[in-house]
C-alpha cells in the first residue's frame, strides 16, 4: 500500500514566506486524508540569486543560447559545480529551517513516515518559481528510498471517463516524434518498440497540426508520448515538424478528448517541460512526466530507457520515476545534474496508475470523492465572504420642501462613484481602454522637455549615398566585406569601448578578407546582431566567425498599432532558431560598457534584473496602460531620450565620414559606436510614439533604436535617470476612484449649468497637468484616460439623477396644486 504526501504552499512569497498545509493519507488510492497539519514555510529571500545563478550556468553547459557578457562575468571564477552545490546548501537549509511554524510540518512527516513505505509526494502550488526547484533534492528524501516527489496546481477535478474494455490486454500508446533537428529520436522510438508485446505503438513522425488533431480524437489512448524539441517560453510550445510550432492550446479540444477517453499519463522526453505540463494539468490529465530544464539528447535516452524498464516490469509509476531518475546519475560526469531534470505532475484527484492497470489486467482505476475531503482549496473557497450592502436610494421619499435633501444627494454620488469606478477598471481589465491609453502615453512622451545628447554612444550610419562609395562596389547587403574592413580597421584606431553592428551579416566572410574574419572573430568588443526565428519568420543567422558570446538578438515587439513602446532584453528562443541568442544586442553592449567599470548584472530576489543598484522591473499584464499584452521575454518599458529630434539622440556620422577621416579621435574614444543603415531602401524602420512629429518617413531606423535602448540602460545606471514606471493596481484604483468622487462632488455642489461645465474643465486639465507632471518628473505612467472617463461618467451620471428627481418634484407639486 502506499502513502500519499500532499504539501500545499499557499499564495506567499520568497521575501513573506508560504502558508502551508500537510495533508497525509494512508492510502494513495483513498481521498481519505488522515492528517491534516497547517505551518508556513518561512522566507528565503536570498534563494532565488543562488538558483538562478545555478539554472545559467547550467544552460551555458548544454545550450547555446544562454550567454551573455554579464553572465559569464558572474559563473567566472566560479565552477558550475559550486554554483550547483551553494544553490543545493540554500535549498536545503531553507527546507529544514528551525522555525516553529514549519517545524509543525517537518515533525509531521517524520511522525507519520516510515522508511519502509512507499511514499508518493505531491508539492502543490501555484507558484511557477517553486515549480521550478528540485524539490526531491531535499535531504530529507534520503531517508525514504521509496518515495518520489510530484508537482500540482492548486486548481484539480475528477474527469469522468469512457473506459473500453480491452480485449488484447495491450496499453494504447500514441507516439509524436517530432522535429529531430540536431538530436537522434531514432532510439525513443527503438525503446518504445521493445514493447510491443505489451503495448499497442502508433507513431506519427513528424506529423501535421491537422493529423495529430485527429489520431488524438481516434481510439482511446492510455499514453501519450512526444520527443522533439520543445519549450516553455511563457507557455509550452513544441516543434512539431520542422516547420512547425505549436501550442498545446491548439489541441485543447483533441487533448480534453483523448483524457475524457482513458488518456492516464503524457510524457514529453523533450527540453524544458514544465510549461506544457501546465497546460495539460489544466485539462486535468492524471499524471505528466517532463524535463524542467533543457535536456541532453543522450540523457532523455537514458531516462526513457530506464523508466519504460521499471515501469513495465510492475513497478510503480512514482517508483519507476525515482529509480530511472537515480540511474541518471552515472551520467553526471559528462552531463553534470542529470538527476535533477526529470519531474512528475500529478492531478491529486487521480491515482496514479500501473502498468497492469493500463493493460486492464485488472481493476485499480479508483477514483476517488472528495466530496469530504478537506482540501486547502474547500478550507479557502468556502471561507464566508462578509456581504457589503449598498445603502438603497428612496426615490419617492419626498422632504417638506419637495426638494432631493443633500444628504440623500450625497449618498448616491458616493454609490455613484463606486459603480462607474468599477465599470471602469472592468473595461480596464478587459483591455478595451488599452488603445485609448496608448494614445495618450504617446502625447506624454511627445511633451516632454528635450534632454540632452548622450554621449557614451556614436551611431555609424550607412545612407543612400553611402551605397555607391568604391568600396561599396563587391556588397551584397548593406555593407560589403571591403567596407566593414576599412570601418573597423578606422575605428578600432580611436580605441572604441564597445562596437555594435546593427546589420544581418549571414553569409561567410570572403576568402581575401582574412584580417576580417580574425577581427571578428578574437575581438572581444565587438557585437552583431541575428534574428530569432517566429511563426511567420525563419529567422536569420549571425556571421559564422562571430562567437556566441558577442550576438544580439534585433528582434523588438511593438503594440497592435504598430508603434514600439516596450523594450524586449531577453528571451528564450527555440533550440532549431538560426539565432540563439539570449539577450538583445541594446543589452549586451549596455552590459560590456558597464562591466569595464565594475558594474554588473543580476537577478534580484524578486526575479527582476537588476543592474548595480538599479532594478528593471519586467512587463507583465495588467500593469499600467497594458492589460491585455503579450509579454513573452523580458520585457521592460521604453524611456525615449530626444534631442530637438528622438532620431539626434546621439551624435551621428556617416560611412563616407569614417572612411574619409573626418571622425576626431575623441568622438570615438570609450565610447560604444553603433553601426546600422539609415537609408530609406533598406526598410528598416519602425513607428514610435514620436512618428506624428518627425518628418516624411514618419518612423525611426533600427540602429537609432537601438541607440534609445542602450541609452535607456546607461543612462539609467549611470545617470540615475528613472525607468517608466507604474502603480500598483490598488494604488491606481484608489486614483481612479479618487477622480471620480471629484466629478460627483463638482456636480453635487455646483448648480448652474455652466459652472459644472467650468469646474469640469478645470479638474480635466488639472487630471492631465499632473499627469503630465509625474511623468515628467518621475516616468511615472499613471491613468489619465481611465480617471478622465470615471471624473466625467459620473459627474453626468450624478446630472442625470438630478434632472429626474427635479423632474419627478415638478410633477409631485403641480398635482398637489390641482388638489
Amino acid at each position: 500500500m502506499r502513502k500519499r504526501v500532499i504539501l500545499t504552499l499557499m499564495e506567499g512569497s520568497l521575501e513573506q514566506g508560504f502558508p502551508a498545509i500537510l495533508r497525509i493519507s494512508q492510502d494513495a488510492a483513498s481521498a481519505q486524508m488522515g492528517i491534516q497539519i497547517s505551518g508556513k514555510l518561512p522566507a528565503a529571500p536570498n534563494i532565488l540569486e543562488h538558483f538562478k545563478s545555478w539554472q545559467l550556468a547550467y544552460h551555458q553547459l548544454v545550450i547555446s543560447d544562454s550567454r551573455i557578457k554579464t553572465k559569464s562575468a558572474q559563473v567566472k571564477n566560479i565552477s558550475y559545480r559550486q554554483l550547483g552545490s551553494n544553490f543545493l546548501d540554500c535549498l536545503n537549509d531553507w527546507l529544514n529551517s528551525g522555525s516553529r511554524e514549519w517545524q509543525k510540518i517537518r515533525d509531521g512527516l517524520q511522525r507519520n513516515l516510515n522508511d519502509t513505505d512507499e511514499i508518493e509526494v505531491i508539492i502543490q502550488t501555484n507558484d511557477s518559481l517553486l515549480r521550478q526547484f528540485p524539490w526531491h533534492l531535499w535531504d530529507f528524501f534520503e531517508y525514504y528510498s521509496l518515495a518520489e516527489v510530484s508537482l500540482s496546481t492548486s486548481e484539480y477535478k475528477i474527469l469522468k471517463r469512457s473506459f473500453r474494455q480491452k480485449s488484447n490486454a495491450k496499453v494504447n500508446i500514441l507516439a509524436i516524434l517530432g522535429n529531430s533537428q540536431g538530436i537522434d529520436i531514432a532510439k525513443d522510438r527503438s525503446f518504445l518498440e521493445q514493447l510491443s508485446e505489451q503495448a499497442e505503438l502508433e507513431f506519427l513522425v513528424e506529423p501535421k497540426l491537422e493529423e495529430l488533431n485527429d489520431k488524438l480524437w481516434e481510439k482511446g489512448w492510455d499514453i501519450l508520448f512526444f520527443a522533439g524539441h520543445s519549450s516553455s517560453e511563457e507557455k509550452g510550445e513544441i516543434l512539431l515538424n520542422q516547420t512547425d510550432t505549436i501550442t498545446l492550446a491548439q489541441l485543447r479540444y483533441a487533448l480534453k478528448q483523448a483524457i475524457g477517453s482513458g488518456l492516464r499519463l503524457a510524457i514529453f522526453n523533450s527540453c524544458d517541460g514544465l510549461g506544457l505540463a501546465k497546460e495539460l494539468e489544466d485539462l486535468h490529465i492524471g499524471q505528466v512526466i517532463v524535463m524542467r530544464e533543457p535536456v541532453p539528447d543522450v540523457v532523455a535516452q537514458a531516462f526513457l530507457s530506464y523508466f519504460l524498464t521499471a515501469f513495465s516490469s510492475g513497478k510503480s509509476l512514482y517508483a519507476s520515476v525515482r529509480e530511472a531518475r537515480e540511474r541518471l546519475q552515472r551520467l553526471e560526469s559528462q552531463y553534470p545534474y542529470a538527476t535533477w531534470l526529470p519531474v512528475i505532475c500529478q492531478n491529486p484527484a487521480e491515482v496514479s496508475p500501473t502498468w497492469q492497470d493500463l493493460r486492464g489486467l485488472f481493476n485499480r482505476d479508483f477514483i476517488p470523492n472528495l466530496a469530504n475531503t478537506n482540501s486547502p482549496s474547500n478550507l479557502v473557497n468556502n471561507n464566508d465572504q462578509e456581504a457589503i450592502s449598498h445603502p438603497q436610494l428612496d426615490v419617492n421619499q419626498q422632504e417638506e420642501d419637495n426638494r432631493p435633501s443633500s444628504k440623500k444627494r450625497f449618498r448616491f454620488v458616493l454609490v455613484a462613484t463606486g459603480i462607474v469606478t468599477a465599470m471602469i477598471l472592468g473595461l480596464r481589465y478587459l483591455g478595451m481602454l488599452q488603445a485609448l491609453e496608448l494614445k495618450a502615453f504617446d502625447q506624454l512622451m511627445r511633451l516632454r522637455p528635450d534632454e540632452p545628447q548622450d554621449s557614451r554612444l556614436l551611431v555609424v550610419t550607412i545612407t543612400e549615398n553611402d551605397f555607391h562609395l568604391p568600396e561599396q562596389k563587391s556588397r551584397k547587403g548593406s555593407l560589403s566585406d571591403l567596407a566593414l574592413a576599412q570601418l573597423l580597421e578606422k575605428l578600432a584606431q580611436f580605441k572604441p569601448r564597445a562596437i555594435g553592428l546593427d546589420i544581418y551579416r549571414d553569409d561567410p566572410i570572403e576568402p581575401n578578407y582574412k584580417d576580417l574574419a580574425t577581427r571578428l572573430k578574437n575581438d572581444d568588443s565587438f557585437f552583431v546582431v541575428c534574428k530569432v526565428s517566429e511563426a511567420n519568420h525563419p529567422g536569420i543567422s549571425p556571421p559564422p566567425d562571430v562567437p556566441i558570446e558577442r550576438l544580439g538578438f534585433s528582434d523588438v515587439v511593438t503594440d497592435s498599432d504598430g508603434i514600439l513602446r516596450r523594450h524586449l532584453l531577453a528571451m528564450k528562443p527555440a533550440p532549431s532558431s538560426p539565432c540563439t541568442a539570449s539577450y538583445a544586442l541594446s543589452a549586451q553592449l549596455a552590459f560590456y560598457y558597464l562591466e569595464a567599470e565594475g558594474i554588473s548584472a543580476k537577478y534580484a530576489p524578486t526575479g527582476d534584473l537588476q543592474i548595480g543598484q538599479v532594478v528593471f522591473k519586467r512587463l507583465f499584464p495588467h500593469m499600467g496602460g497594458y492589460q491585455k499584452v503579450d509579454a513573452w521575454g523580458y520585457q521592460i518599458l521604453l524611456n525615449y531620450r530626444s534631442y530637438r529630434s528622438p532620431l539626434e539622440i546621439a551624435p551621428t556620422v556617416t560611412l563616407a565620414d569614417v572612411l574619409n577621416g573626418k571622425v576626431k579621435p575623441d568622438q570615438v574614444k570609450d565610447r560604444i559606436v553603433l553601426i546600422g543603415v539609415t537609408a530609406p531602401s533598406a526598410h528598416d524602420y519602425l513607428p514610435t510614439p514620436y512618428s506624428p512629429q518627425q518628418g516624411f518617413y514618419q518612423e525611426m531606423p533600427g540602429v537609432i533604436i537601438h541607440a534609445q535602448m542602450v541609452s535607456q540602460i546607461l543612462s539609467a545606471v549611470k545617470d540615475g535617470r528613472p525607468l517608466l514606471s507604474v502603480w500598483p493596481f490598488w494604488g491606481e484604483s484608489l486614483w481612479i476612484w479618487g477622480w471620480s468622487v471629484v466629478g460627483g462632488i463638482l456636480v453635487w455642489r455646483c448648480r448652474k449649468g455652466s459652472h459644472r461645465v467650468v469646474w469640469g474643465v478645470v479638474a480635466l486639465g488639472s487630471l492631465c497637468g499632473l499627469c503630465f507632471g509625474l511623468f515628467r518628473q518621475s516616468s511615472c505612467w499613471i491613468p489619465l484616460v481611465p480617471s478622465a472617463l470615471a471624473l466625467v461618467f459620473t459627474g453626468g451620471t450624478v446630472v442625470l439623477y438630478t434632472a429626474s428627481q427635479e423632474k419627478r418634484q415638478q410633477h409631485t407639486s403641480i398635482n398637489l396644486e390641482y388638489e
